[in-house]
C-alpha cells in the first residue's frame, strides 16, 4: 500500500466523522508500533493540502522499562518536522513489580492516558489522534461482548469531559493487513513493545480468533464491520 492510498483511507475518516477542525493541535500518541507511525505519518502528509488547517505534535509515554530504544522514532519526527516529546514514568514498574496487577493492562492503559492528556494540555493541544485501525474496532467489540456482557466499540471521535480533550481516530477504515504493507512499503522504524505482557492479553486471543473467523470465513471482517458502521452505538450514527 503506498502513502497516497494510506491517506485516502485517513481523508475519508477524517471527512465521514469531522475529525478535524480549523486550527486544531493535534497530538498523536506514539507507541512505537506500525499504527501509530503509520497515523503520523498520514497526517503530515494530508497536512500540506487537508481544507482545514491544523498542527501536528508527536508524544511517546515511556513505560520505564530499560529496552525501549526511541533514537529512530525521535529522528523521523525531526526529518518530517513534528515537535516530539517523550515522557518518562515508572508505569511499568508501578504495574508489573509493586502492584502484580492479574490484569496489567487496565491500570497501565489508565496511567498512560493520564500522562499523556497532561502532557498534551502543556502542549496546547485540543485532540489527540489514535491509531486504532478497522481490526481494533472489531476486536474492541468482542471484548466488550465476551468479557463486559455490552454491545460496544471504540468510537470515531470520542469527547473526554474531565478533560475537555477530544479523541479521533483517523485509521479507522484501514485493514491491519494494510498497516503492516505500508510500513514495510515505507521501512518506518518500528519499535518493538518492550513490555512483558505482549502477545498474551485478552486482546490477542481475540485477535487470532478473528483470523481463524476469516480464514474459515473470507470476507467476514468486512461485514462485521459494516454492521457495525450501520449499528445505533455511541458516535458511528
Amino acid at each position: 500500500m503506498t502513502l497516497q492510498q494510506v491517506m485516502s483511507h485517513v481523508r475519508r475518516a477524517l471527512d465521514d466523522y469531522n475529525m478535524i477542525e480549523e486550527g486544531d493541535r493535534i497530538a498523536v500518541g506514539i507507541s512505537g508500533g506500525k499504527d501509530s507511525l503509520t497515523l503520523l505519518y498520514a497526517l503530515h502528509g494530508l497536512m500540506r493540502y487537508y481544507p482545514r488547517h491544523f498542527s501536528l505534535y508527536a508524544v511517546t509515554v515511556d513505560l520505564g522499562f530499560d529496552n525501549l530504544d526511541l533514537t529512530r522514532i525521535q529522528e523521523l519526527c525531526s526529518e518530517l518536522n513534528i515537535p516530539y516529546t517523550i515522557v518518562r514514568t515508572e508505569i511499568g514498574k508501578i504495574v508489573f513489580d509493586e502492584r502484580r496487577e492479574d490484569n496489567p493492562c487496565s491500570l497501565c492503559a489508565k496511567m498512560r492516558k493520564g500522562a499523556l492528556n497532561n502532557t498534551m494540555k502543556e502542549l496546547g493541544c485540543n485532540k489527540i489522534a489514535y491509531a486504532h485501525h478497522r481490526d481494533d474496532v472489531i476486536a474492541t467489540m468482542f471484548l466488550s461482548m465476551f468479557y463486559e456482557g455490552r454491545f460496544q466499540t471504540i468510537e470515531p471521535v470520542t469527547y473526554l469531559d474531565q478533560t475537555g480533550l477530544t479523541v479521533i481516530r483517523p485509521l479507522l477504515y484501514m485493514k491491519e493487513a494494510d498497516v503492516i504493507g505500508f510500513t514495510r512499503k515505507a521501512k518506518l522504524p518500528v519499535v518493538k513493545s518492550p513490555c512483558p505482557a505482549n502477545g498474551k492479553t485478552r486482546r490477542r486471543y481475540i485477535e487470532d480468533m478473528m483470523h481463524r473467523l476469516n480464514q474459515e470465513n473470507p470476507g467476514i471482517h468486512d461485514r462485521i464491520f459494516t454492521a457495525i458502521k450501520h449499528s445505533k452505538m455511541n458516535g458511528w450514527d
